[in-house]
């Protein structure tokens, strides 16, 4: 198993963009709807499954593939979305968990799948 940095990912995703003249295309709109579309496709796959099946989807020799290109396919676009606008997505994620941390403190959230009343998301 490999493990790479963010920042390495960012860094081949621009490159593959950048050898193929497709920076043009990469608007943030263009990549947010392409985003939407990968996520729509890792919903589908999950879509008729029971919550036992869904969990136990990467056991699946033919679903658990599907599902970890589909996976994939989010995180590139995920990155790339980033990387054009600039935004840090390590310290974006630690700001949100930070965030949601005030908003739903362990003694109040444990156990509760209840909204906050100040949720902004």
């Amino acid at each position: 198993m490999t493990t790479s940095s963010i920042q390495e990912l960012t860094a081949r995703v621009r490159a593959f963009a950048d050898e193929r003249d497709w920076q043009q295309f990469h608007t943030p709109k263009n990549l947010a709807m392409a985003l939407t579309g990968e996520v729509g496709e890792l919903v589908a796959e999950f879509q008729w499954l029971t919550a036992d099946q869904s969990a136990a989807v990467m056991a699946d020799p033919e679903l658990g593939p599907r599902v970890r290109a589909e996976l994939g396919d989010v995180t590139i676009y995920l990155v790339r979305l980033a990387d054009v606008l600039g935004i840090d997505l390590v310290a974006a994620a630690l700001d949100k968990l930070a965030d949601s941390a005030r908003r739903y403190p362990v003694d109040q959230a444990r156990g509760s799948a209840a909204k906050a009343r100040d949720e902004i998301s």
